[in-house]
């Protein structure tokens, strides 16, 4: 017994890292997430890219470019790869893993490295095509960290919530239907909220109302995945122990 808890002390952090990679790797909801998110994005940059198209809004015609939240949207379809990878767990999956790796700020780690590392990658990957279209990959490391920022986030949560649904559900209702709803009422809560907080970051607000600068934007960002993923730790260490 003693020799199988040092071979398991002895597995490095790089080694469950690459574990929890192939787990991401080889989940098919992280492939039909990616598709739709490369697919929603390079439709978007064409559209983008073409002066003729314009959106009906309450100030006249407007550009897709300029709609933020349009322009947005896809990230909600990316999401679901590190919810996914962090909530499967929750389906069987905990008690193998925490097994195989008993420390589990060593486990949890290796999960939020191997995440992280795969939302950069993949991020990059399916956002550049529709920002080569619309000419303006300047902005790729911006709206990457955007993708991974929202990406943790919702790591976060899955493991808060043990599910995959919940987080999907809440981080899609906020921008539809909350931030509409008390934008008029409550301007000052609801630039604080992660959608509204990203807009701002990438420089395209909703409206004058609910802007931050773009540092506060991405402050603000880095403020909600620091909570989230810290709570997480803290809950796999305790809870799940």
């Amino acid at each position: 017994m003693t020799g199988l808890s040092e071979r398991r002390e002895a597995i490095g952090l790089a080694d469950l890292a690459r574990a929890e990679f192939t787990k991401i790797r080889t989940l098919p909801a992280t492939w039909i997430a990616l598709a739709v998110t490369l697919v929603a994005n390079t439709l978007l940059g064409l559209l983008a890219a073409s002066d003729t198209v314009r959106v009906a809004s309450q100030g006249g015609p407007v550009a897709i470019a300029q709609l933020g939240t349009v322009m947005l949207a896809p990230v909600y379809a990316f999401v679901a790869v590190p919810v996914f990878a962090a909530g499967r767990e929750y389906g069987g999956q905990l008690r193998v893993s925490l097994i195989a790796t008993p420390d589990r700020n060593r486990f949890f780690l290796a999960k939020l490295l191997a995440g992280a590392g795969t939302a950069v990658v993949a991020a990059t990957a399916v956002l550049l095509p529709g920002l080569l279209v619309r000419q303006a990959v300047d902005g790729l490391p911006a709206e990457v960290a955007a993708y991974l920022l929202l990406g943790l986030l919702g790591c976060g949560f899955a493991v808060l919530a043990r599910t995959v649904v919940t987080p999907l559900a809440v981080l899609f209702i906020l921008p539809i239907l909350v931030s509409p709803m008390l934008a008029g009422l409550l301007p000052g809560l609801v630039r604080l909220l992660p959608h509204e907080a990203t807009l701002s970051f990438l420089g395209t607000p909703t409206s004058p109302v609910l802007a931050l600068s773009r540092p506060a934007g991405f402050g603000v960002l880095l403020a909600w995945a620091a909570v989230f993923v810290g709570a997480a730790w803290v809950v796999t260490v305790r809870r799940d122990s």
